[in-house]
């Protein structure tokens, strides 16, 4: 075949296969996108780029995790069915929880899968300096189980506590497993999972890079925070590290945070949801060791998880529904706070009809992106007679929302894209007054000290301010 006949042949095929492997991709986006704006820009990017921009489509905009396989056995014996089939829970109307909403424990009900448990008890941890100790405690008295996932497991000072209690209660015969997301692990060298390993820990990686064969997720990370220790849990916002220690005054990235300890009935709920992601990123079924968490404390706690698998949007329906619950007061405190519209058009209704809707955002923040995309939209919130507050620093990663001093929302999920659609995230509700008002009091303290801002403020950047935080907002669904 003459050279000029095999070169056509040759840029026909190629031609030929970028239009069909194009085609495949943007068709892919269009059909299991939910969100508009991103089956556009991914579209976009495999037509303008041929070859690459269905590759990265491939390697990033591609959800292939499917965790529930078998679904939490035990609570969809106690589940009713909807109208389409969907197992659900129902609180009884007579429940000693009707009088904290009836309107949200509806939503909860049918959106968690999980029941509403009560007789727990909820304690604050206030940054690594509580936090930690409380946590090292728990696994140093440990005589059955101690169950960990983390999203960084940093090995500083910290880290090296932590992995040598681990390794400690292994060697006394403690059922020991370690879950560290594959990306956080890498925050510090050498890796914690490594470490681990070497003390004779039982430890999964979840989602790790791989080359062989090729595997990177930069999304669908595992950002949880679980710790138990037999029938004491532990979840908020804390990674374990040494950045958490607030009052190292010499470090400049320290971190403000709270952490929670539970113990009662809701703990099981938190176990079952470990055990669901070591069968997922191990392909092991173990038995679960069983709990036997006594019921004395005030609080009603129900689990909610929140992921790019089955659970897509259900934290973001509970949130939402809590928002247009609302009669008196909301208040959000979040690093990254970048909500999906409905809950934006939510926050601004409440407003307008007299609820009180408090906001409070870090003034210094980790992530210059993604604070310059939350300047963008906070106009919105402030016309609306939104208050928004900005602490100041160091980083505050604390993560709370509360409704009418009864409903807390816990755990390690921000009011963000990543966290909302591209992480798995645990939460806990609860419906406690008496945590509801220490609560109160530690927001209050923080609002002394916080600045308030005000439309003036948001309205006077100046322009290449305003188009550099307006090019971040565009990024917003990828952040």
């Amino acid at each position: 075949m003459p050279f000029d006949e095999m070169r056509n042949v040759i840029d026909y095929f190629i031609t030929f296969s970028a239009f069909v492997i194009t085609a495949l991709s943007a068709g892919h986006a269009l059909l299991s996108k939910r969100d508009p704006k991103a089956a556009l820009g991914w579209i976009a990017l495999c037509f303008i780029v041929p070859f690459i921009g269905p590759f990265i489509y491939f390697l990033f905009g591609i959800n292939r995790v499917r965790t529930r396989a078998k679904k939490l056995k035990g609570y969809l014996q106690e589940a009713d069915m909807d109208h389409r089939g969907r197992k659900i829970i129902r609180t009884p109307l007579n429940s000693e929880f009707v009088p904290y909403g009836r309107e949200l424990v509806n939503i909860s009900d049918v959106v968690a899968v999980r029941p509403l448990l009560s007789g727990n008890t909820v304690d604050i941890l206030h940054n690594g300096e509580e936090a930690f100790p409380a946590m090292l405690r728990a696994i140093e008295n440990a005589r059955k189980s101690v169950y960990l996932s983390t999203y960084i497991f940093e090995t500083n000072e910290t880290g090296r506590r932590f992995i040598n209690a681990l390794g400690n209660a292994s060697l006394r015969g403690v059922d020991v497993k370690v879950i560290i997301d594959g990306i956080g692990e890498l925050y510090s060298f050498p890796r914690a999972g490594t470490l681990l390993k070497k003390q004779g820990v039982d430890i999964a990686r979840f989602l790790p890079p791989k080359l062989f064969p090729p595997t990177f997720h930069i999304n669908l990370r595992n950002h949880r925070k679980i710790l138990l220790a037999d029938e004491i849990g532990f979840t908020g916002g804390m990674n374990i590290g040494d950045r958490h220690l607030a009052n190292r005054t010499e470090n400049q990235n320290r971190v403000v945070d709270i952490h929670f300890r539970l113990s009662g009935p809701v703990v099981e709920q938190i176990g079952k949801v470990f055990w669901e992601d070591w069968q997922f990123v191990t392909g092991r079924y173990e038995k679960q060791i069983p709990y036997s968490s006594r019921a004395e404390g005030s609080a009603a706690c129900r689990v909610i998880t929140e992921g790019p698998n089955e659970d897509l949007d259900k934290l973001s329906m509970i949130l939402i529904g809590g928002v247009s619950s609302a009669k008196s007061k909301i208040i959000i405190m979040t690093p990254y706070f970048i909500p999906p519209r409905g809950l934006l058009a939510a926050l601004q209704a409440a407003a307008l009809k007299g609820v009180e809707v408090i906001v409070v955002l870090p003034e210094k923040n980790n992530l210059s992106l993604v604070h310059w995309a939350t300047r963008n939209l906070l106009w919105e919130l402030l016309e609306r007679g939104v208050k928004i507050y900005y602490q100041p620093a160091p980083f505050v990663h604390t993560k709370l929302f509360m409704i009418d001093d009864t409903y807390i929302n816990i755990g390690s999920a921000n009011i963000d894209p990543r966290s909302l659609r591209l992480n798995f995230e645990l939460a806990v509700e609860v419906y406690d007054t008496l945590l509801s008002r220490e609560l109160n009091t530690h927001i209050e303290k923080v609002l002394e000290r916080s600045r308030l801002l005000t439309l003036e403020e948001v309205d006077g950047r100046s322009l290449p301010v305003k188009v550099r935080d307006a090019l971040a907002w565009l990024l917003s669904p990828y952040l």
